[in-house]
C-alpha cells in the first residue's frame, strides 16, 4: 500500500463506501484497496478496535472479518491458558487469536490454507511487532510433521461452501472429532473454539479428555464455546460460565478492567463449598463455574408464588444448562422445572444474570392488560416456557419496546400461565 492510498483511506474513513465508489480516484490511489480497507476497518472497529485504528494494517474480505474473534474474547482465551515454549494456531484466519495467544509463548506458528490470508498475516504481525511464523498449509498436513507444542489452538470453520452455518463438530472444517487423537498426541493442551450454537452435551459426547469448557458471553450474548483438552485427563469436566461486561471501546482506552481479565483469585472461588463458591466478579468479568456432574445431583426448590425478586440467569449459564444448580447455589426458588426463572423474598446482589423487582403478577387471560398493565404502554417483553412468543405477547398486550418496564410471560408450578410485571434492579 503506497502512501497516497494510505492517506486517502485515513481521510475518508467516515465516508459512505457506496457513494465513495462512484467517485473518481487520484491516479496513484488504489480504488479497490481503498474501498475494501474502509469497509473492513469499519467492521473491525467494533470487534478489534486496536487493529482497526492502526493505519498500517491490511485486512481481507468481509467473511474472514465476520468470523474472527473479537479482541475481548481473544484476550479472554489468553487469560485461561498457560504459557510455554511453543504454540500453533491451526486455523489462523485474520490472526486475532494467534496474536493474543502468542504473547505467552517463546515460539508461535500461524497456519492457514488461504495464501491471501497468510500474506496479510505476515504483513500485519510485522507491523504489530510480533514474531509469529506464518505457514501456508492445512491443519492436517501441518500436524502430520509430528511436531509437539505446549498449546494447539483450532477454530474450525462453521460455514460450508454454500455459506450455511454449521453446528455439528463433524460438519466443521477441519473435523476436530477426527483430529482429536493427533491433537492430543502433539500437544500438552489443545484449545478448540466451537460454535455458540453447539449443545454442550454434543461436545462432551464427541470429544475426549475434556478438562474444561468455557462458555463465553459478551454483555449477555453468547459468543464462543471453548473446549480445553489435555492428554490422559479423565477427571470431571469443569464448566466455566463467563459474562464479559466491558464495552469494546474500553479496549482502545487501555482500561485496566480489560487488561486484567485473568484476575479472579479469591479463596472462595476455589472452594468446593457451594455456600462459599457461587459466582465471582472481578472488574467487569462475571464467573459461575461448576463440575459437570454438579447439575445432575443438584436439588432445586420450587416456588408456589412469585416473591419480591425475579432472576434470569445470564446467557452463558442458560447455555450450560445449570438450571437446578442455580436454585441450590443461591437459595432461590425455581418457578417451574422448564421455565428457568427464579424468585426470592431477599435480594441476591451477586446473582450472575438480570435481577428484577416484581411490581405485580396475574394469571394470563383476556383481562391481563386491564388487571396488571392498564397504565403501561411500553415494556421489554420476554417469554419463558409460555404458549406465546415474545412478539405475540407484546401484540396481545399492545406494548411498545422499552427498557423502562419488563414483562415476562411464563409458567409456574401447577402449570399455571402467568404474566409478571417488574422493574430492573
Amino acid at each position: 500500500m503506497n502512501t497516497a492510498t494510505r492517506d486517502f483511506i485515513e481521510s475518508h474513513l467516515k465516508d459512505d463506501v457506496r457513494q465513495l465508489a462512484l467517485q473518481k480516484f487520484p491516479n496513484d490511489v488504489d480504488k479497490t484497496l481503498v474501498l475494501n480497507q474502509i469497509e473492513a476497518r469499519r467492521l473491525l472497529s467494533k470487534k478489534v478496535p486496536s487493529w482497526a485504528s492502526n493505519p498500517d494494517l491490511l485486512f481481507p474480505r468481509h467473511l474472514s472479518i465476520e468470523q474472527c474473534s473479537s479482541e475481548l474474547t481473544a484476550k479472554y482465551k489468553s487469560s485461561i491458558i498457560e504459557g510455554g515454549d511453543t504454540f500453533v494456531d491451526l486455523t489462523g484466519g485474520l490472526g486475532v487469536d494467534s496474536y493474543f495467544l502468542s504473547e505467552k509463548f517463546k515460539t508461535s506458528y500461524y497456519v492457514e490454507n488461504q495464501k491471501e490470508l497468510c500474506d496479510l498475516a505476515e504483513h500485519n504481525f510485522a507491523v504489530l511487532g510480533r514474531k509469529i511464523t506464518v505457514v501456508n498449509s492445512d491443519a492436517e498436513t501441518f500436524l502430520s510433521k509430528n511436531q509437539t507444542f505446549d498449546l494447539i489452538f483450532i477454530d474450525p470453520a462453521r460455514r460450508d461452501i454454500y455459506n450455511r452455518k454449521m453446528v455439528s463438530l463433524h460438519d466443521c472444517s477441519p473435523d476436530v472429532v477426527d483430529l482429536q487423537n493427533i491433537l492430543l498426541k502433539n500437544a500438552k493442551n489443545a484449545l478448540i473454539k466451537a460454535s455458540p450454537m453447539l449443545d454442550i452435551s454434543l461436545i462432551t459426547n464427541e470429544l475426549q479428555n475434556i478438562s474444561e469448557i468455557h462458555i463465553v458471553s459478551v454483555k449477555n450474548e453468547c459468543k464462543e464455546v471453548l473446549v480445553l483438552l489435555r492428554p490422559d485427563y479423565d477427571g470431571e469436566i469443569m464448566i466455566h460460565c463467563i459474562n464479559l461486561r466491558q464495552d469494546l471501546q474500553d479496549l482502545q482506552d487501555n482500561s485496566p478492567k480489560v487488561n486484567n481479565l485473568s484476575v479472579i483469585s479469591t479463596e472462595a472461588q476455589h472452594s468446593e463449598d457451594p455456600s462459599a463458591a457461587r459466582a465471582f466478579a472481578a472488574g467487569e468479568k462475571i464467573l459461575f463455574k461448576f463440575k459437570q456432574n454438579d447439575e445432575s445431583v443438584a436439588i432445586p426448590t420450587f416456588a408456589t408464588t412469585i416473591k419480591k425478586y425475579l432472576y434470569e440467569p445470564n446467557a452463558s449459564i442458560m447455555k450450560s444448562g445449570a438450571f437446578k444448580l442455580i436454585s441450590q447455589r443461591f437459595g432461590i426458588d425455581k418457578l417451574h422445572v422448564n421455565s428457568h426463572l427464579y424468585t426470592s423474598d431477599n435480594l441476591i446482589p451477586d446473582f450472575p444474570g438480570r435481577v428484577f423487582e416484581v411490581v405485580g403478577c396475574a394469571p394470563f387471560s383476556k383481562k391481563i392488560k386491564k388487571e396488571l398493565l392498564n397504565d403501561i404502554t411500553e415494556a421489554s417483553v420476554a417469554t419463558r416456557n409460555f404458549p406465546l412468543t415474545a412478539n405475540e405477547l407484546r401484540k396481545t398486550l399492545n406494548l411498545k419496546e422499552s427498557d423502562e418496564n419488563f414483562v415476562f410471560g411464563t409458567t409456574i408450578t401447577g402449570e399455571k400461565k402467568v404474566v409478571i410485571y417488574c422493574k430492573k434492579v
